[in-house]
């Protein structure tokens, strides 16, 4: 018979700053290893203020990582030591695989006075953190749309929904990444696979989350699933709720993480800062 998965635990999103000086929201990072595996981190970067976040993300390595960035409003100018550059625009996504070794740069940019979005930092296995780095960028019309019978529209970033398969594949860690929309009164049902790590951050309105406590979460709450069970159910509160709903394979590796670098072991760690500071850091 199937089960839902019950909550937890409930995180707040905590304002802290990063970059040259932005400011936003995180939901979980680095003191909740493991709890989260396959992902490490999660950020919500929506503001009003453009001093809050123009100052961006100059220059910086990334290796072992990807890094999936999803805009809801304005854009972010990226460009990276492979000569690669672009724009994530508002509805659009970016979900870069570091992999061996990038140098990069990320700006947000106001468009129309307005900018916010999500960043989600997913680990890679020891076996694929050396390949070679990856973009797959997606616009917001690439993105699908599903209406399921219980009244949630769905947009499938990865994974699938509905018998529709999203557009961003061939993923080490098997994730799901969904943008969910319930109006009032309306439900959302979702299989999740047997001990795959499952979470959902609420960032407009409420829902309740657990069908067996029935209070509601509301916006910047990150909700961690427990692993017992194989499908979570969520129900819209008076006002609706939209909610980003993510779950992916465990890893179940050590994990190095020094700043923008995560890794298996402090050495390798060790070995890619001294990469970055003699300029052997990008491979060919």
């Amino acid at each position: 018979m199937p089960q839902t998965r019950s909550i937890e635990e409930v995180f707040i999103a905590r304002e802290t700053m990063e970059g040259a000086g932005v400011r936003l929201h995180r939901a979980f990072g680095h003191a909740q290893i493991p709890r989260f595996d396959p992902f490490l981190m999660f950020d919500d970067f929506r503001g009003d203020d453009p001093g809050d976040y123009l100052a961006g993300f100059p220059w910086h390595p990334h290796r072992g990582i990807e890094t999936v960035t999803y805009m809801l409003e304005g854009r972010v100018e990226h460009g990276d030591s492979m000569g690669h550059a672009g724009s994530v625009p508002a509805g659009g996504i970016q979900w870069m695989t570091a992999g061996s070794g990038i140098i990069h740069q990320e700006m947000p940019k106001p468009v129309n006075g307005r900018m916010g979005g999500f960043q989600l930092w997913v680990n890679l296995p020891r076996s694929h953190k050396m390949m070679k780095p990856r973009y797959q960028e997606i616009l917001a019309t690439e993105i699908p749309l599903v209406t399921l019978p219980g009244g949630a529209a769905v947009r499938v970033i990865c994974g699938t929904v509905g018998g529709v398969a999203g557009p961003v594949r061939d993923l080490m860690a098997d994730p799901e990444y969904l943008d969910v929309t319930l109006e009032p009164g309306a439900a959302f049902s979702h299989q999740v696979a047997p001990g795959y790590m499952a979470g959902a951050y609420v960032f407009a309105g409420s829902g309740r989350f657990d069908p067996q406590r029935g209070e509601e979460h509301g916006n910047r709450r990150m909700i961690l699933f427990g692993s017992a069970g194989d499908r979570v159910d969520v129900a819209a509160g008076d006002a609706g709720v939209r909610f980003l709903f993510f779950s992916g394979r465990p890893l179940r590796e050590p994990i190095a993480w020094g700043g923008p670098i995560v890794m298996n072991t402090d050495a390798e760690l060790r070995q890619a800062f001294a990469e970055y500071r003699d300029g052997t850091f990008i491979r060919s």
